[in-house]
């Protein structure tokens, strides 16, 4: 049945009547209100009346009792009764007073200004007595139908009795009803000829909301009509409008112009708004809002018929190093580059259905397929296409970088039934990827929730190791191939959890730090090797070691790594020679002038600084010219290997002789056979260290050592 609806006539002719009932309803509260003002007004006056009337009784009362006690002194001290009755008597006769009694100190009764005082000598009972006969100074009590004023009579400091003053309180209330009366007929009058005034002006108002109804209905209704067809128009995205040969003048028609303008300008804004809501500014990629909105609704249809979704998670590797050492401008061009490569990627190996997204700084997300097999397989293709994509050089600024890329890919609905949970799979992934190398893709599994959660809790633990005492500090011995003396130490870092037993350096190295806390424990470690390395004594042929202390890249990059190694030298009396710090390749061609500038200062304070895990980083040895180091240690993976394999032999022959030419010492790691350290020793490495050697030693131990120790071949 179809519904009849109002017009907009009928609909503003019940607006008015409703605003009228509205004026109405004020206008009653308004009434409500004053006639609660009035009574509130009532009650404050009411107050406020009796308060003059009591207040004016009450100074009467203690004028009298002052005036008698003053009068009475001398008659009471002669125990003159017929003195003390006149004077009672011609107070008492006052129309205010109800009574008056003298009274002795103990409360008995002198005179109450009758001829027969036939109380007199008794004990006064009434129940305002005790505060009469106890009172010191003056003293106002009353009770509902009496105010009695006592007054101690008082001579040479001594309290000879009192005289009680009963103020009447019956006349005072029949005076206050009387002006209570008054004041009520006076509202009454003037709240009258109030009503009669509202009463009339809403008459008034009454018929001037009939003339606007009628006014509104011949000017208004059909343009308003129009205004409300139009604004429907607009909300449903049409933004064409018609005025059907309304030209109407004054301010609605210039209203209506206004209107079609303002749809005209929607329409562009809604556009731009668009674009850039849901497109990323700088690559025009789709953004993450329009991402995650897309994702809900692919995983809506994957539900509906089954199928299957991929989601590939792509982070870029070491993006920040090029943002801190060429700018932010470098940066945003290598994402533009990035950006370019996944589309062509994306182009050629994937479907129809890959939605491609930057999901915020040098992050991107893929978005595959809708069928379970497809999905994957798609999904495995172009990881593999940008992994290797990705890993190619850059050109940025005049200058080649490499990058890489690390991605991480779960599937629907495998891993994950929604968009939260399956873009956290993603991010696990991709964080697997990074922790397997970087430069490479990664599935999710379930393992990888264990592992984060317990990385998590490694976290935690690491936290407060240290002060617990669970960290330790053991020393590598470093020997010198010339004459095979112990010359120096490298510090390790060694935790012993009290229930997760020993943790591999590798993992909690790593968690402090992606975590920050390696900023923490490496200043640590720094001070309480070079004290522990103050107390030991010199080698076999009088040479104090030198103590070499790892150094994180944060602790290069963001500490204050200058300052630390003053302090810890000042506090230690270690001296300056004595201690070599050891920075990774990667930290220090990360910003390779930051490098220069802070090893130069470092050099300055008499600190040596060595190059660690050499080879494993750098894209060429020239980059030993540009940063002032004292030594590198050539990685294990090349010593381990020193017999088998010529490449390895010739490459660690080539480093020696190189950092030779350059004034650099050469320091082996890992060796663990006398073949390998006789291969070292023909090439004229200068240190060596590994297990074959030694393995790492407590402080105490590494003193045993110094004392019973002379050469590296064991016995």
């Amino acid at each position: 049945m179809k519904r009849i609806g109002l017009g907009l006539q009928a609909r503003f002719l019940l607006a008015m009547a409703g605003a009228l009932l509205v004026v109405g309803a004020i206008v009653a509260l308004l009434l409500a209100r004053q006639a609660l003002n009035q009574r509130e007004v009532l009650r404050v006056s009411g107050a406020v009346v009796s308060q003059v009337f009591d207040q004016r009784l009450r100074d009467q009362g203690i004028s009298l009792a002052e005036s008698l006690a003053d009068t009475l002194v001398n008659p009471l001290y002669y125990s003159d009764l017929d003195a003390i009755g006149a004077l009672v008597r011609n107070t008492v006769s006052q129309e205010a007073i109800s009574y008056i009694l003298v009274h002795d100190p103990e409360g008995r009764l002198i005179h109450d200004g009758t001829m027969e005082v036939a109380g007199y000598g008794r004990q006064m009972q009434d129940p305002l007595a005790p505060g009469a006969i106890h009172a010191v100074k003056q003293l106002v009590q009353g009770s509902p139908a009496v105010l009695e004023v006592d007054q101690p009579i008082v001579i040479g400091g001594q309290r000879i009795g009192g005289v009680r003053v009963g103020m009447n309180l019956m006349p005072v209330l029949a005076k206050e009803a009387e002006a209570m009366q008054l004041l009520k007929q006076r509202m009454r009058d003037s709240e009258r000829r109030q009503l009669g005034w509202v009463l009339l002006l809403l008459f008034a108002l009454v018929g001037f909301a009939c003339a606007m109804g009628l006014y509104v209905q011949r000017t208004l209704v059909r343009p308003i009509r129009w205004l409300g067809h139009a604004a429907r128009r607009i909300e449903q995205g049409d933004y064409q409008l018609e005025t059907q040969g309304m030209r109407l003048g004054g301010e609605l028609g210039e209203l209506m112009q206004t209107f079609e303008r303002m749809s005209r300008s929607i329409a562009r804004h809604d556009r731009e708004v668009r674009q850039m809501a849901y497109t990323d500014a700088l690559t025009g990629l789709t953004n993450r809002l329009a991402f995650r909105e897309a994702l809900d609704h692919r995983l809506q249809g994957a539900r509906a018929s089954g199928g299957g979704l991929a989601l590939l998670f792509i982070d870029i590797d070491e993006f920040k190093r090029v943002n801190d050492t060429l700018g932010h401008e470098a940066g945003d061009e290598a994402l533009l580059q990035f950006a370019q490569r996944i589309a062509v990627a994306v182009e050629q190996e994937g479907d129809d259905d890959t939605l491609l997204a930057r999901f915020g700084g040098d992050e991107f997300v893929l978005l595959v397929g809708d069928g379970r097999d497809q999905a994957s397989n798609t999904a495995a293709r172009l990881a593999e296409r940008l992994v290797q994509d990705l890993a190619a050089a850059l050109e940025v600024q005049g200058r080649e970088i490499f990058l890489g890329s690390s991605i991480g890919i779960t599937l629907f609905p495998e891993d994950a039934g929604d968009a939260t949970v399956l873009l956290k799979n993603g991010d696990i992934a991709m964080y697997q990827a990074k922790m397997a190398g970087k430069n490479c893709f990664r599935y999710y599994s379930r393992a990888m929730d264990h592992a984060v959660e317990r990385r998590l809790h490694l976290e935690q633990e690491l936290r407060g190791a240290w002060e617990r005492g669970e960290l330790r500090l053991v020393y590598q011995p470093v020997f010198r191939t010339r004459d095979r003396v112990l010359v120096g130490v490298e510090t390790l870092l060694r935790w012993e959890h009290p229930v997760l037993g020993a943790i591999p350096p590798p993992v909690f190295i790593d968690v402090a730090e992606q975590s920050g806390l390696i900023q923490m424990l490496g200043p640590k470690v720094l001070h309480a090797a070079c004290h522990q390395a103050r107390q030991w004594p010199r080698n076999i042929i009088g040479e104090e070691l030198f103590v070499s202390v790892n150094v994180s890249p944060r602790q290069l990059r963001n500490g204050d790594l200058v300052g630390e190694v003053a302090s810890c030298l000042h506090t230690s009396g270690l001296a300056a020679s004595r201690l070599h710090l050891e920075l990774t390749e990667t930290a220090v061609i990360g910003d390779e002038m930051l490098a220069a500038s802070l090893l130069e200062k470092l050099h300055r304070t008499g600190i040596k600084v060595w190059l660690d895990d050499f080879g494993t980083g750098f894209s060429g040895l020239s980059h030993l010219r540009q940063v002032p180091v004292d030594g590198v240690k050539i990685d294990k993976s090349f010593i381990s290997d020193l017999q088998r394999d010529p490449d390895d032999l010739a490459l660690t022959s080539a480093i020696i002789a190189m950092a030779h030419a350059l004034g650099i010492t050469v320091v082996a790691e890992g060796v663990e056979q006398r073949a390998q350290f006789e291969l070292l020793e023909q090439r004229g490495c200068d240190l060596v260290q590994g297990y074959w050697l030694s393995r790492p030693l407590e402080s105490e131990d590494l003193v045993r050592l110094l004392e019973g120790a002379r050469t590296v071949v064991p016995d």
